[in-house]
């Protein structure tokens, strides 16, 4: 499968496909996951599964694409460092050729193209505006061309399910037979008919006035989500704009072949995090697919259309009188997306 094709979750799994599965396991192991309470579950369970049955392949290939963009994150933030240092002023958008340049300048210096490979991928997963120069590397560069993911491989899942044993299967039967067997029983015994009571005569009812009770409504409390160590050095998930849905540019993870020169699209956008320079947002796209959900209040927001929010968190230099703002998330609307 062509890197230019495929989709940015399909490049971070084959990423992590590519990388030794000794760099993979040294770095998880670095990790402390016991009793860490700041990880979300769908990334805390699959690493803490990594360390201990130490299976790579099932990891890149099974986990939430959260659990893989985060192990990613992890192997590419030194690196990553390097190469923003490399490009300088030029970091924000970089040219190809810089980049290149920038990639063979870390490989002279010491890096392995694991790095380089941990750091094109995740830039891709995260939708960076390099993102395209990070595809056409992986594309052109033998030493970096990712392995294709296996037809048969599995979906994102916490648990696998248990094969169940055919002893076991048929106890359930035999308990579920006896039940129906209980059940016809009951239902055939003849019923007896209820006892006639006389009629008691009415006693008068004196005119209780009822107490005036007031209706306590219990307050809904928001959620806060969790993000990862790399954006909470950038971003305050506690910002007065978080929970914002607003108008923004957001670029394309991928370069669509019937319109190449078109980058981005504005669409809208809940904003999960922000700081004076920057916002960290989920973009709100009209088609589903197995990364989104449905966006809930997409008809009171005056969207003209069902809408589902994606699951992936897209960093944009925006300021906030340039964006156009379509109202705010109630906190039960807000606990749905968390």
């Amino acid at each position: 499968m062509s890197t230019n094709t495929s989709s940015a979750i399909e490049m971070m799994r084959r990423g992590l496909l590519k990388i030794d599965d000794a760099t993979v396991l040294a770095t998880v192991d670095s990790l402390n996951l016991k009793g860490n309470n700041k990880l979300q579950a769908v990334v805390g369970m699959p690493l803490r599964t990594l360390q201990q049955r130490r299976d790579v392949t099932t990891f890149a290939l099974s986990a939430p694409i959260a659990a893989v963009k985060g192990m990613l994150e992890l192997l590419a933030m030194s690196p990553l460092e390097q190469v923003v240092e490399a490009l300088g002023d030029h970091a924000d958008s970089p040219s190809y050729e810089q980049l290149s340049n920038a990639v063979n300048g870390l490989l002279t210096n010491g890096q392995t193209n694991d790095d380089i490979v941990a750091v094109l991928t995740f830039a891709i997963g995260e939708e960076f505006p390099a993102a395209p120069h990070c595809r056409r590397l992986l594309e052109e560069r033998p030493e970096f061309q990712l392995p294709p993911l296996p037809d048969n491989a599995a979906p994102a899942s916490l648990l696998v399910p248990k094969e169940i044993d055919a002893e076991v299967r048929e106890q359930r039967r035999a308990r579920r037979e006896e039940e129906k067997k209980r059940r016809s029983a009951a239902a055939v015994r003849p019923v007896r008919p209820p006892k006639v009571k006389r009629p008691e005569k009415p006693k008068p009812v004196k005119a209780v006035k009822a107490p005036v009770r007031e209706m306590v409504v219990a307050e809904v409390e928001r959620r806060r989500l969790i993000l990862t160590p790399g954006e909470l050095a950038s971003f305050n998930p506690d910002h007065p704009l978080v929970g914002s849905v607003v108008l923004v540019e957001i670029p394309f993870d991928s370069v669509d072949p019937a319109q190449p020169d078109q980058k981005s699209k504005q669409r809208p956008a809940v904003i999960v995090g922000a700081s004076n320079e920057r916002i960290l947002v989920q973009g709100v796209y009209s088609n589903q697919t197995p990364t989104r959900v449905l966006f809930q209040p997409w008809r009171r927001l005056g969207l003209d259309h069902v809408s589902y929010i994606d699951s992936s968190r897209v960093s944009l230099a925006v300021a906030p009188h340039e964006m156009e703002h379509l109202g705010k998330l109630s906190e039960d609307e807000w606990n749905t997306l968390v």
